[in-house]
């Protein structure tokens, strides 16, 4: 395991840093032989920050950076717009009656009398559906209308011939329905100027570090083509492995910042290294430049749950007579 940070300074209690540890990353075999554990293992892990029992290897290395310049996060939920006229609602509640009365049909009796309950339901159902029959016949009759004009060339539908004819349109019953959480991602610049030698090899690692620890591993061992004949080099390397993950931590001397947000396991998706950090092209006598930018862009593996917020009473409880001890993920 390797070391690095930068600024070279003593770090004290009162020291504000940003603490990035990388890890090798290993899938959960659990979660593919015990189908009924997949999601509760993100839950249940998210104290150390360790999504899926993901990470749990050796460290690699631990790379110190200071506090950024623009620090926020950012969490978001997916939604989209959703319609349902009265026709999609009454065909899907008619095919959902026919499927649940089939469904129960068939784990009570036999073939026989499960296609009698089957046909019973049938009948219920084009009873109910009834209701809307009017309205059915009229949306298809507007339908052969319109398929009829475009076979002379009229660019016309259903809808526009009933909101023509009549003033109105079928209610789209539009709703907002939620459709999943979202991966929340993070981008920090740090601009690195070398004070002496030893800061320069030490920023010159931590770029090294995080090139190397970004980049896809090869699957296989050149072993392999010793054994095999030729032609087996590309067999040996026919798969690659996920890059190492990286558990980003704001601290405040040896423990968590008591107030900045918390971070779920991270990959790190791009970063950029401009080596002419004040706009001109100057190094030191070693050819180390004398000022450097680097952006780091991170993207979270796992999304955050509302459970993640009650995982720790000690440190996410809001007390009015004590202190406020983090703002959670």
């Amino acid at each position: 395991m390797a070391f690095y940070r930068y600024p070279y300074e003593a770090i004290t209690d009162k020291t504000d840093y940003l603490q990035i540890t990388v890890k090798e990353y290993t899938q959960n075999d659990a979660l593919v032989e015990d189908a009924s554990s997949f999601g509760v293992a993100s839950q249940a892990t998210t104290v150390s920050g360790n999504p899926a029992q993901v990470g749990v290897a050796a460290i690699n290395d631990v790379i110190i950076l200071p506090m950024p310049s623009n620090i926020q996060d950012s969490n978001a939920a997916s939604y989209g717009e959703d319609s349902l006229d009265v026709l999609g609602a009454a065909g899907g509640s008619f095919a959902q009656g026919i499927m649940a009365s089939g469904k129960a049909a068939f784990g009570q009796n036999t073939t026989g009398g499960a296609a009698k309950v089957i046909a019973d339901e049938f009948s219920k159902q084009i009873k109910v559906a009834g209701s809307v029959s009017e309205i059915a016949i009229d949306a298809f009759t507007r339908q052969l209308a319109a398929s009829a004009a475009g076979l002379i060339g009229a660019n016309v539908t259903a809808e526009q011939l009933l909101t023509r004819s009549t003033g109105k349109i079928l209610n789209p019953n539009m709703e907002l329905l939620f459709r999943g959480p979202t991966l929340r991602q993070f981008q920090f610049q740090f601009k690195m100027t070398p004070r002496d030698e030893n800061e320069s090899y030490q920023i010159k690692s931590i770029i090294r570090s995080f090139k190397a620890n970004m980049a896809p591993i090869i699957s296989g061992s050149e072993s392999a083509a010793d054994q095999t004949g030729a032609g087996s080099e590309l067999a040996g390397q026919a798969y690659l492995k996920t890059p190492n993950i990286f558990e980003l931590q704001y601290r405040k001397g040896n423990r968590n910042h008591p107030f900045l947000n918390r971070f779920k396991q991270c990959a790190l998706t791009s970063m950029s290294v401009n080596y002419t950090g004040e706009g001109v092209y100057a190094t030191y006598a070693d050819a180390t430049p004398v000022s450097m930018i680097l952006t780091l862009a991170f993207q979270e593996l796992v999304p955050i749950y509302s459970s993640d917020y009650n995982e720790d009473v000690n440190t996410m409880t809001y007390s009015p007579t004590g202190t406020t001890t983090g703002v959670g993920y």
